[in-house]
């Protein structure tokens, strides 16, 4: 398997063009294939996303004309076209002076992101009871309350992201990882809590 572990910054996404294109659960999936197990064809691609090779290479074109993924050098005798990320981590922060179509355009993509996110952790929490005893107790599914004003929260995910740093997989070559090692995922989001708005009582009618 060809991995590509080229030092790669994050994007802060701002394009509602490109944000609609990644927008799409076979896209995601596409980039996170490629950014766990590096270079790929669509033919690859398409057996763990688990859509045609032809649609893979709609997808991964799509990708390609907002800059995602690009080419990469060929393997073999160089009759597939092979595919790798173009950029490390994205990121999208909504602003309050967005334009309407660009906050929209942000909300659409952080909705299916989570959705995602959502996604693989009920795949995980069903297939939880098949994992060696180690991985079950090294897993952890938690959701807690903080009590925090903004600088706090700031100091907590910078102090997250140093703490996980070591880990990422575009950091940590397979080769240098301990025995065991396998793809795992951290998945966190900090923010304020919005205010719950009564409800009301039921009525009896």
């Amino acid at each position: 398997m060809t991995e590509d572990r080229r030092p790669l910054s994050d994007t802060e996404l701002s394009d509602p063009r490109a944000m609609r294109a990644l927008a799409h659960p076979a896209r995601l999936a596409i980039l996170n294939r490629l950014r766990t197990d590096g270079a790929a064809t669509a033919t690859e691609v398409a057996e763990v996303v688990g859509v045609t090779p032809s649609a893979a290479s709609y997808h991964l074109r799509m990708l390609a004309k907002y800059g995602f993924v690009e080419d990469a050098p060929a393997r073999g005798d160089g009759r597939e076209r092979l595919w790798r990320r173009a950029v490390g981590g994205w990121s999208v922060t909504p602003q309050a002076d967005d334009p309407p179509g660009v906050r929209e355009a942000k909300d659409t993509l952080i909705k299916v992101v989570r959705e995602e996110a959502a996604a693989e952790v009920t795949r995980a929490l069903r297939n939880l009871d098949r994992e060696p005893p180690e991985w079950q107790e090294a897993s952890i599914f938690m959701r807690s309350v903080l009590l925090v004003e903004a600088g706090e929260m700031k100091r907590l995910v910078e102090r997250i992201e140093e703490l996980l740093a070591p880990y990422l997989v575009e950091q940590r070559r397979k080769e240098g990882a301990p025995e065991g090692a396998r793809v795992s995922e951290a998945q966190i989001s900090l923010f304020p809590r919005a205010e719950r708005r009564p409800h009301g009582l039921p009525s009896d009618g």
